[in-house]
């Protein structure tokens, strides 16, 4: 019997589902797009004015995230607002910031 922290490794799934969710958020850019989201909901222009690159460069990563199912999307009129759309991808950012960034969770 394997200790919990082995489970991940007991099924092929769950180390497939954790190398996609890795693999989609591992370009810079993304993984700063999701910091900027974080637990939060954001349109384009906004997240453009945090990251200050082109739009046509943003939306091109998210729509790879959002494809990859790492972010949900709501329309509101002309203008489409996006979130992270799984737990656990904000459960890794948390832990990325706090181990590489110094800074604590809430």
């Amino acid at each position: 019997m394997h200790p919990p922290e082995f489970n991940l490794l007991e099924k092929q799934e769950h180390i497939e589902t954790a190398a996609r969710a890795l693999k989609s958020i591992a370009h810079p850019l993304r993984l700063k797009i999701l910091c900027v989201l974080g637990d939060q909901e954001a349109c384009v222009q906004e997240i453009v004015d945090v990251v200050g690159t082109s739009q046509s460069n943003i939306s091109q990563h998210l729509a790879i995230l959002r494809e990859k199912g790492v972010l949900l999307t709501r329309k509101d009129a002309n203008r489409v607002f996006y979130r992270v759309g799984d737990n656990r991808i904000l459960q890794l950012i948390a832990m990325m910031r706090e181990v590489f960034c110094g800074v604590s969770p809430h």
